[in-house]
């Protein structure tokens, strides 16, 4: 019997080796003075303030704050395209938007990413894309891992998986509890589909409308696939410039990242039992993926709006006398903003008019 060796099972690790020689330029362009270097190491290492004086936090009681997403199919459409560079950026997204909505500062990202097989200029792609996310967000990428797996996906797919931590004074804690009736919803504008309800679109556009990824349309000025894989919406910058510029009062009361299940069910999990939210319907601007979308598949109206985001990626509860202040903020972030609810006496539930 011949010798076996670890290449005859599918995994070759002099390409594996090539393959994390191409990562860390990727993830050094995202460090801050607070990352303890560790090249090599089995673990990142972070300081949670910083050594200098003269940038030191002098945190009080800070709490860790950590949120973990996918990207879910809409890997199949970069697949698909044969486009890997911005669903690295999607990942961060997803995990940093999430712990903004407890007034969190991101510190550090970590990636997990699993391949059929290695490919180090496709790790590289999507490397890349998850570098320029933490760069956007402004938060260390720290480390992740790579996992080789030919028995459980096929040539060509691969999953992606982040982790985020990020830290808040528990004083700015932004939990929901002190939303009351009064209050308004700002909502702040997604790109378009971000990266939810995948399933759906690749249903729809590929399966029951056939279309191609190199197809334009013209109802969306651009074609199918670059539709589809527009970025995700990161918005660590806008919501750290709004919390820094009120540092004595905690004036955004709730925050909600809108991802799948819409306004109603993401506005719903911050609220507190003696109020409801009621959402003003066209009091915002619907980017045109989500009628071409609804058209194209006979997509109900309903269901649309449960699956999908609709153009609001944000969801700010304030009082109405900071709207003019911190609508400004937004423009400068070069986003858009509208009020698209109000807060009334209820039983915790979020509803339309």
């Amino acid at each position: 019997m011949s010798p076996t060796t670890y290449k005859d099972s599918g995994v070759d690790l002099e390409l594996y080796e090539e393959s994390m020689k191409r990562l860390p330029k990727l993830m050094h362009r995202t460090f801050c003075p607070r990352v303890v270097r560790n090249d090599g190491g089995f673990a990142g290492l972070f300081r949670l303030d910083f050594a200098d004086a003269l940038f030191k936090r002098n945190y009080i009681d800070p709490i860790l704050v950590s949120g973990t997403d996918g990207v879910g199919t809409k890997l199949k459409v970069a697949q698909r395209m044969g486009k890997h560079d911005s669903v690295g950026i999607d990942l961060v997204a997803m995990c940093v938007n999430d712990i903004l909505c407890c007034g969190a500062e991101p510190l550090f990202f970590l990636d997990y990413v699993a391949m059929s097989r290695d490919e180090p200029a496709l790790l590289e792609q999507i490397v890349d894309g998850i570098s320029r996310g933490c760069v956007t967000a402004d938060c260390a990428l720290l480390g992740g891992e790579t996992a080789i797996m030919p028995d459980i996906y096929q040539p060509g797919d691969y999953d992606l998986a982040g982790f985020c931590v990020g830290v808040v004074e528990r004083r700015h804690l932004v939990t929901g509890k002190q939303i009351s009736a009064g209050d308004i919803v700002l909502g702040v504008n997604s790109s378009g589909l971000h990266s939810n309800g995948f399933s759906l679109v690749r249903k729809v556009v590929f399966e029951k409308a056939g279309l191609a990824t190199d197809q334009f349309v013209d109802q969306l000025g651009t074609t199918v696939g670059q539709t589809l894989l527009e970025p995700t919406v990161i918005y660590a910058k806008l919501v750290r410039q709004v919390l820094a510029h009120y540092r004595v009062k905690n004036v955004v009361k709730g925050i909600a990242h809108i991802t799948g299940g819409g306004l109603l069910e993401n506005t719903e999990r911050i609220l507190p039992s003696r109020v409801d939210i009621v959402f003003e319907r066209d009091s915002w601007e619907i980017p045109p993926v989500f009628r071409w979308l609804s058209q194209l598949g006979q997509i109900p109206d309903d269901e649309m709006t449960h699956v999908f985001n609709m153009g609001i990626g944000l969801a700010l509860v304030i009082n109405p006398f900071y709207f003019k202040t911190i609508s400004e903020f937004v423009t400068r972030q070069g986003l858009k903003c509208w009020t698209i609810g109000h807060v009334i006496e209820g039983s915790g539930h979020s509803r339309w008019k």
